[in-house]
């Protein structure tokens, strides 16, 4: 490794880090047995480089390290050369470098289950190549955006990302690899849509853009989207030509021999022989394929559980179904709760260091508001330690609430309803706060249950209760001091005033005051407002039904303080979705999303040379 980075001049640093970079550019190509190791070092010596010495070799060194730890599938060891890249480009009049840096910040973000932070990160790396007019730069970002809206289950979002990508590369025959792309990412969010025609549509020019490809990465382009193309066709009956495409993936994933590709095609052979009703076949080849993943690609674990499930249920066999139901749900609470609480962590080690140099949030967190000098209020202090458990608490919701105010709403009306029973002005205050993770559990809910149109099975609606402890359980581990009320109500908010409730059955006043109000809040919201399986009701309609839950569902002292409470907050306020939800104005997430969706608005139609749903 070259030497240290400490040198006395910036065309010093320049130069040791350009001879730097050629050592771990060669090393991502011919990878050493020593490569971790040296990868490690280097990225301890590029953090004693001063910002005043940052150079585009230098961010180019980082995201070489990240890229390092990307492909050794250790996206939490690439979380800090991939922060510390864009903080150096940030000081590197560069415009192009940043909006890389940005882009491999959100791959590790997505790869890291943080959607939020990965949204906040392709938001601004959108902005800059857009700035730029580069079509090039522009049309992967929109497609790992669409990636990371796929991964969250948000896949009306995804399709619209992936659209945008398809007519931004189809302008030139050298972006059609990101074409292809995201034209067999469409397939993959039409399957999920049960848009069939759509889905084929896409796939079909996804392999007429990569029709002989000789590279393991162009054979395993075509290995997923074959894949794609044959549970497409399983989806509306046709085994038998589903089943050729198999054959085509399994041709391809035998050039491609790496273990995602050999995996994908296990599975899906496992699926078309269910379908075929070569059920026992069928079924030992997704448990096959299960291990494939478990062994070698871990990443695919949960794909490979969701298929056994899928595979199980066409079989006729719902019980063994629901066992894998239940491994994929202990797989995400291990998982996922981990994901958020490391996030949660690196947020606060960073916040801390904020406050220690009295640097602003724009500087060590760039999507933040406002500034950090000097001691924080206390209050203000706590509101910052929880911003990434709210925006994860969003993520979680967007099944329901596409706006992601649902949580901002439910908290500052339990807040208004505590504070106007005498609950003390700080008590309401963390109300206010905590309310806002009620459904952070739902993030370890299998998206086969959250997303489910029908009615849940007795063993489903088992599952999903358990988003009341698992919630509670990620909050505990926060070390956060004030979370305590928030976990009290992550756990509680479901219990009912007559015992029937859950998880554990309280009663009266057994279940916590901050429970309490957050039910009526977080019900009435629910009522008013749409969702997949219902319109919204008005305002006197959602009270006549609490009305009609008082003494049974909620408290009945509570009921009706919150029946008075309503019609004044309307009288007052008029629009309550305005005035309940003003705290969303400020939330990083949601304005990326915002950002996001504009910039979707203001496209062209006329530039889209293949639009899905036309």
């Amino acid at each position: 490794m070259s030497a240290l980075l400490s040198p006395a001049s910036p065309e010093e640093t320049v130069a040791v880090a350009s001879a730097l970079l050629a050592e771990l550019r060669s090393l991502l190509a011919a990878p050493s047995v020593d490569a971790g190791r040296q990868f490690a070092e280097a990225f301890s010596k590029l953090q004693g480089v001063p910002p005043d010495s940052a150079s585009v070799p230098v961010v180019e060194c980082l995201l070489a390290i990240t890229q390092h730890y990307f492909m050794a599938a250790q996206p939490a060891l690439a979380l800090p050369p991939a922060f510390r890249a864009v903080e150096v480009a940030r000081n590197v009049a560069d415009t192009r470098l940043l909006r890389k840096a940005l882009s491999f910040l959100g791959v590790i973000r997505m790869e890291t289950a943080n959607l939020p932070g990965a949204t906040e990160s392709y938001s601004e790396a959108l902005s800059i190549a857009r700035e730029l007019n580069d079509p090039g730069a522009e049309a992967p970002v929109w497609n790992n955006l669409g990636l990371a809206l796929q991964n969250g289950a948000q896949y009306s979002d995804a399709l619209q990302c992936f659209e945008r990508a398809v007519a931004l590369a189809a302008r030139s025959d050298q972006f059609a690899s990101v074409e292809s792309l995201a034209l067999t990412n469409i397939a993959g969010c039409a399957l999920h849509l049960h848009d069939v025609r759509s889905g084929i549509k896409a796939v079909r020019r996804a392999i007429e853009l990569n029709p002989n490809p000789q590279t393991a990465s162009g054979c395993f382009a075509r290995v997923n989207a074959e894949s794609n193309y044959s549970r497409l066709l399983l989806d509306i009956g046709e085994v038998g030509n589903a089943a050729e495409h198999c054959e085509i993936a399994r041709s391809f994933a035998a050039k491609s021999p790496t273990a995602r590709a050999e995996y994908m095609a296990s599975m899906t052979s496992g699926l078309v022989d269910v379908h075929s009703r070569n059920i026992d076949i069928g079924l030992t080849r997704l448990k096959r394929a299960l291990e494939q993943a478990r062994q070698n690609v871990r990443s695919e674990v949960r794909d490979a559980l969701s298929a056994c499930v899928a595979g199980y249920e066409t079989a006729g066999q719902p019980d063994v179904a629901l066992v894998y139901l239940h491994e994929l749900l202990a797989l995400n609470k291990e998982a996922r709760g981990a994901q958020v609480l490391m996030h949660h962590r690196e947020h606060t080690t960073r916040l801390d260091q904020a406050i220690q140099t009295g640097e602003t949030i724009e500087t060590t967190l760039a999507t933040h508001q406002g500034k950090l000098r000097g001691q924080l209020g206390e209050r203000e202090l706590t509101r910052n330690r929880m911003l990434l458990l709210e925006q994860q608490s969003i993520a979680a919701e967007l099944h329901d609430d596409t706006t992601g105010e649902h949580c901002y709403r439910v908290g500052r009306l339990a807040s208004i309803l505590g504070k106007e029973i005498g609950l003390e002005e700080d008590v309401c205050f963390l109300i206010d706060l905590a309310a806002r993770l009620h459904d952070i559990g739902k993030l370890v809910v299998p998206d086969a249950i959250l997303l489910k149109p029908g009615k849940l099975t007795a063993g489903e609606f088992e599952i999903m209760q358990t988003h009341t402890t698992a919630g509670a359980d990620i909050l505990a581990k926060s070390n956060v001091p004030q979370m305590h009320i928030a976990e009290e109500i992550a756990r509680h908010h479901h219990e009912k005033w007559d015992g029937t409730g859950y998880p554990m059955k309280l009663a009266g006043t057994a279940i916590p005051i901050a429970a309490r109000v957050t039910a009526l809040a977080d019900v009435f919201d629910a009522l008013t407002h749409v969702r997949p399986y219902k319109k919204a009701w008005t305002v006197r309609e959602s009270l006549d039904e609490i009305a009609a839950c008082r003494g049974k569902h909620f408290d009945p002292e509570l009921t009706d303080v919150f029946l008075e409470l309503v019609p004044r907050l309307q009288r007052e306020h008029g629009d309550l979705d305005e005035f309940l939800a003003v705290e969303a104005k400020t939330s990083p997430f949601i304005q990326a999303r915002k950002q996001i969706a504009a910039a979707l608005k203001g496209s062209d139609p006329a530039t889209s040379l293949f639009d899905t749903r036309r």
